[in-house]
C-alpha cells in the first residue's frame, strides 16, 4: 500500500512538473481560455487540479496536423482569389478604366497649374504694389 501511494505521488508530481514546463514553453497566442500568467499561477498554486485544468481547458491540442496560428497578415482568401472581387472579362474594360484614370490625372494637373499661376500672379502683384497705391 505504501508503494502504491508513493508511486501515485510520483506520477502526480511528474504530471504537475510536465504541466508547469508546458505552460511556460507554450506560446501565449496559442493558449486557450486564459493568458499565460493566469495559467502559470493556476498550475503552480493548485498543483494537480491546476495541471488537469491546464490539460483540459488550456493546452492547445493539434486537430489533425501541424497548423500555424492565424496572424494579422494571413487572410482566409489570397488577395486575388477572394470572392466578389471584380475581374475584368475582356481587355477593353481595363483600357476604359486606364483612360478614365489618365483623364482625371490630367484634369487635376490642369487645375493645379491654374491655381498655382493665380497664386504666383497674386504674389507678384502684392510684391510690386507701391505703398502709395494702398492709400488711394
Amino acid at each position: 500500500m505504501l508503494y502504491a501511494d508513493g508511486l501515485l505521488g510520483l506520477i502526480l508530481f511528474g504530471l504537475w512538473l510536465f504541466c508547469v514546463i508546458d505552460v511556460i514553453t507554450t506560446d501565449e497566442s496559442s493558449m486557450r481560455n486564459l493568458p499565460k500568467l493566469p495559467w502559470v499561477l493556476i498550475v503552480v498554486l493548485l498543483f494537480d487540479i491546476g495541471a488537469l485544468a491546464w490539460l483540459i481547458a488550456g493546452r492547445p491540442w493539434p486537430a489533425s496536423g501541424p497548423r500555424s496560428a492565424p496572424t494579422r497578415t494571413s487572410r482566409a482568401y489570397p488577395e486575388y482569389d477572394r470572392p466578389g472581387r471584380h475581374v475584368p472579362q475582356n481587355p477593353d474594360d481595363d483600357d476604359a478604366f486606364l483612360a478614365q484614370v489618365r483623364a482625371r490625372a490630367e484634369e487635376q494637373r490642369r487645375q493645379y497649374q491654374e491655381r498655382r499661376k493665380r497664386e504666383l500672379d497674386d504674389e507678384r502683384g502684392r510684391l510690386t504694389r507701391r505703398p502709395e497705391d494702398d492709400q488711394l
